[in-house]
């Protein structure tokens, strides 16, 4: 647990928690916790036993706002991208009048990147501190839709150069990725819009309208998921006809094969009846002169089809 003042953006560690059940003249208190120092906190700050649950379950959790009489609980999904999977990451935000509590399970890039933004804006109150994580948890969606984008636009070039089998587990699990982001991001833009709009005591009036822009964002990106699944459907019916163009091919080159061999099988058919009286049999040079007809034949047949580009 990592507690620290802050005035002005400026930041000065403490060693005690009890230091911030005092509200400050400057400033307010941000304590970065994890689900394991709930157990000192609860008490101290009067967290509603509800709200202590959810940070504690194993369940991912919905994002979603609760009221309670001296705080309130926020929940949003951090979004993180690593090694071609995407994770959600709940960021549970208990905010006071004098001071803001995150707890996370594991590392959320953007409690570390906000640092040098809550400096460089001279943040001294725990709404502003709360608007600008939602601000960057949201934004960091649009990084991780440009990195969708490129992948979808790299499956596509495969599938239109090479298409391998591997490709349709591709698709399925990539659309499967952008619907599971897609149901998330649909709460989470209902808190963003709850806090633009509703009468909330804690956070300030003029503040409140920012969350504006913040419910803009995610509709944006909310839009923009879908035409990322469209381009799945789209990826999807270019892989089918791919690999029925590739079987059309294969079976249009095995017919012009099988085709020119069909005369050269009647020859050495005929030539291969055991008649006693057949002249050519008794003709010195009957085999040397049926072999380069079937040659003949042969290359004749398949000069014509390359020149009809049938193979």
């Amino acid at each position: 647990m990592k507690i620290r003042y802050v005035n002005q953006g400026v930041f000065t560690s403490l060693d005690h928690i009890e230091d911030t059940l005092t509200p400050p003249e400057e400033g307010f208190y941000w304590i970065d916790a994890d689900v394991d120092d709930l157990a000192i906190l609860q008490p101290l700050f009067h967290m509603h036993d509800l709200a202590v649950e959810d940070c504690l379950s194993d369940e991912e959790q919905r994002p979603k706002l609760e009221i309670y009489e001296s705080h309130y609980f926020i929940v949003v999904n951090s979004i993180r991208f690593d090694d071609e999977e995407i994770f959600l990451r709940a960021v549970n935000v208990f905010l006071g009048r004098h001071y803001i509590i995150t707890v996370t399970k594991q590392k959320v890039n953007e409690l570390r990147t906000l640092k040098p933004i809550l400096w460089e804006q001279e943040v001294n109150s725990p709404d502003r501190f709360l608007y600008l994580l939602i601000d960057s948890i949201v934004d960091n969606y649009f990084t991780v839709g440009d990195r969708l984008e490129a992948r979808i636009e790299k499956l596509e070039e495969d599938i239109l150069m090479h298409t391998k089998k591997s490709h349709l587990n591709e698709i399925i699990g990539l659309r499967s990725e952008i619907l599971w982001l897609k149901k998330g991001l649909g709460p989470q833009k209902e808190v963003i819009n709850t806090l633009n709009k509703k009468d909330l005591r804690l956070i300030d009036d003029q503040l409140q309208k920012y969350f504006s822009d913040i419910y803009e964002n995610a509709v944006k990106i909310s839009e923009t998921f879908d035409t990322y699944r469209d381009l799945m459907g789209n990826l999807r019916e270019a892989y089918q006809s791919s690999i029925s163009n590739r079987a059309n091919e294969i079976m249009r080159v095995f017919t012009a094969i099988t085709t020119v061999f069909m005369p050269l099988t009647l020859i050495t058919g005929i030539y291969g009846m055991n008649f006693k009286n057949m002249p050519e049999l008794d003709y010195q040079y009957s085999y040397f002169i049926v072999i380069g007809i079937i040659a003949a034949l042969g290359i004749t047949m398949y000069l014509i089809f390359r020149k009809k580009d049938w193979i």
